[in-house]
């Protein structure tokens, strides 16, 4: 058997993207996607390099998720995690957890070392410390930035759902040498939710999906639409009747379209490799590595080609 060209795709999320924020997200999918390649090069598994992407993202606060989070109601965070193996069909998930700087590091605990699939709030946080993860305290997770949009939110004459447009999940999906696919996602949520919300992330199927059978995707967007079509799985499905990856991604964000008005990215790779980041809200960070080639844009139709090596020379410099 011919060995696969690994692969790895990551989003930062589909929504709106501010302009003072497009350099900075655009850098942290690339650091990610780099990461990420990085761990496949060496021959780390599909799982590895996802849960590394997606970690890489965790911490930059760029991002709505980790350190970045958004806030609820209450001013806190709460973050959703899962992380899914295709050769197995093995799941880990993490939903409303609190004071942990790494979900998608928990969620693959839950995976490798309990029976179960999705842990929450305070048994989640139990886990954590049986599993020895520091605790980090609540406010070392809030930026400014977060804060001054929770703040405004609570104003009388203010409407989050205007805010909640700026959807930012992020997440990865990759091949390895070995032809297994995984998945990872993680988020906080949607800006001012209740307490205790949980959308699409931590759902199997709906925040993703991995099946070596047909490949594997990592859904951003508006959570309670995508829970609703079940998107990662109705991609998937779409490729086991013979779409290719970007026809796949493009029938099922139309679909959530047309029939529940959600919006939402995608990015997804099938089982021979060939990779997809579709989006149907203006704009969505994301980037790929394939073949040496580094590939990433946030507008629809923009993409920028760099070779790995160009691209981690920058980074070195500091983009």
């Amino acid at each position: 058997l011919g060995r696969m060209k690994p692969v790895i795709v990551v989003h930062g999320g589909a929504g709106r993207i501010f302009k003072e924020r497009e350099e900075g997200c655009r850098a942290g999918v690339v650091r990610a996607a780099l990461r990420g390649y990085g761990v496949l090069k060496q021959g780390g598994s599909a799982v590895d390099a996802v849960e590394e992407a997606v970690r890489s993202m965790e911490d930059d606060p760029h991002f709505n998720a980790g350190c970045g989070s958004v806030l609820n109601e209450k001013g806190e965070v709460e973050m959703d995690a899962i992380i899914m193996d295709g050769k197995n069909l093995d799941s880990g998930a993490v939903s409303a957890v609190k004071c942990i700087a790494n979900p998608i590091k928990l969620a693959r605990l839950v995976m490798e070392k309990t029976k179960h699939m999705l842990l929450t709030d305070h048994g989640a946080h139990l886990f954590a410390q049986a599993m020895g993860i520091p605790e980090v305290p609540g406010e070392k997770l809030i930026t400014k930035r977060s804060w001054e949009r929770w703040k405004k939110n609570l104003e009388p004459d203010s409407n989050p759902e205007e805010f909640q447009k700026d959807l930012g999940t992020v997440g990865a999906v990759a091949i390895d040498s070995e032809g297994n696919v995984a998945c990872a996602t993680s988020t906080g949520g949607l800006s001012n939710k209740l307490i205790g919300r949980v959308g699409d992330t931590a759902c199997i199927g709906s925040g993703g999906y991995a099946d070596n059978h047909s490949g594997a995707t990592s859904t951003t967007g508006h959570g309670e639409s995508i829970m609703k079509v079940v998107l990662a799985r109705l991609i998937l499905y779409h490729m086991e009747q013979g779409m290719s990856p970007e026809v796949a991604a493009d029938t099922a964000l139309d679909y959530m379209k047309t029939r529940v008005g959600g919006l939402g990215g995608v990015i997804v790779v099938n089982k021979a490799g060939e990779w997809a980041a579709r989006f149907s809200t203006k704009q969505m960070s994301w980037a790929t590595v394939k073949d040496d080639n580094l590939h990433y844009g946030i507008y629809a139709g923009e993409k920028h080609i760099k070779s790995v090596d160009e691209a981690l020379a920058s980074e070195r410099e500091g983009f």
